[in-house]
């Protein structure tokens, strides 16, 4: 299949597509006229990539699952190292709202020392 097919199949932009193949995790075939050519297994491996970047995952993390990407990896049992992986990821997102909510809650008293009045319903 053609790249707009798997685009179409997947949900995904033909652009993330030659992204994930610069990142080697797909790959194509060329056609004589150069279009990159496809294997329909292609199309889980891409909802498989897309899973785990919707999870909160970079695309350097799902490096990781290259091993069972082509099968179902939410079924699959868990690698220890993908575990480490989802842990690290899962401690730079806690890390980075942590830093937004201190962020938010600064400009918000500053607005209630310029203003007198509460932006937000104190909960």
């Amino acid at each position: 299949m053609r790249i707009g097919e798997l685009a179409t199949a997947t949900g995904t932009s033909a652009r993330a597509l030659r992204h994930y193949e610069q990142a080697g995790l797909i790959s194509s075939e060329r056609a004589a006229n150069g279009y990159r050519i496809y294997h329909g297994q292609t199309v889980v491996r891409v909802r498989n990539i897309r899973s785990l970047l919707d999870a909160g995952l970079t695309l350097d993390d799902v490096r990781v699952f290259l091993p069972c990407l082509d099968g179902d990896v939410a079924a699959a049992p868990p690698s220890d190292k993908g575990l480490r992986v989802a842990r690290e990821r899962l401690a730079v997102l806690d890390r980075r709202i942590a830093a937004q909510t201190e962020t938010r809650d600064r400009l918000e008293a500053a607005l209630h020392r310029a203003t007198g009045a509460r932006i937000r319903p104190v909960a």
